[in-house]
């Protein structure tokens, strides 16, 4: 289960995250709703161990740190950080993406057999930008789970290609998936109508967070965020 208690960052004028707590468990998605692009990335990254928090307490099964975070965790399409560029190919981004699959886990892993044993040959030789929004958030999801150690799915605003029905129904299946029960969140610019699942907004601790805390509890240093994958060395 992922726990999150009053966690917030500090921007460089003002606070890039407010303080935020919420949790979820292997087999749930969660929707975390905010309206600021840059708050909705931090706190994906923050989620995931990308990110360094200013305060509060973030753990996993359990387990607090970065580390902790970040083996268990992938984040998915974030704005700016690791969404595609435009310029690849559908075969070069599987490629490279399966290059940062720790080696231990990595196997005989090539984009070729990859695409075809996941259904993906039919847009191998699409550029990223002309994906539809659905096929997208099947290909980056399905990308993000090649790493057996994935347990956490932090995605950033997927409603920013698409309308709930091009990417809802994905994250559903893998966070519902009797086979690999995943946690997965999905950080969006508003809930859609009709969800009954758990929520969440940006935010949310923010009145009894901040002006509680003594201030060596909210250190103001430059952010450090990091999407390189944990090396075999810090494991």
């Amino acid at each position: 289960m992922l726990l999150v208690q009053q966690l917030s960052v500090n921007g460089r004028r003002d606070k890039l995250l407010p303080a935020t707590s919420l949790q979820v468990r292997r087999g749930d998605l969660l929707l975390v709703s905010g309206t600021r692009q840059d708050q909705r990335t931090a706190l994906a990254l923050a989620l995931s161990g990308r990110l360094k928090s200013s305060a509060g307490h973030v753990e996993w099964d359990g387990r607090p740190g970065i580390k902790t975070l970040r083996q268990a965790s992938a984040v998915v399409d974030s704005p700016g950080v690791n969404e595609p560029e435009q310029h690849l190919s559908v075969r070069d981004l599987v490629t490279e993406d399966l290059s940062l699959i720790p080696r231990r886990h990595r196997g005989p892993l090539a984009s070729k057999p990859w695409l075809k044993v996941n259904r993906f040959e039919d847009i191998a030789g699409l550029w990223t930008e002309q994906l539809p929004a659905d096929r997208r958030i099947q290909l980056l999801t399905a990308l993000a789970l090649a790493n057996p150690q994935t347990d956490l799915l932090v995605v950033d605003s997927p409603d920013r290609h698409g309308d709930p029905g091009d990417w809802l129904p994905r994250l559903e299946e893998l966070a519902y998936d009797a086979g690999r029960p995943l946690a997965v969140v999905a950080t969006v610019m508003s809930v859609p109508a009709g969800w009954t699942g758990p929520v969440a907004a940006i935010g949310n601790a923010a009145s009894c967070s901040d002006g509680d805390l003594p201030p060596e509890d909210l250190p103001a240093g430059p952010l450090e965020v990091s999407t390189a994958p944990v090396s075999e060395d810090a494991k």
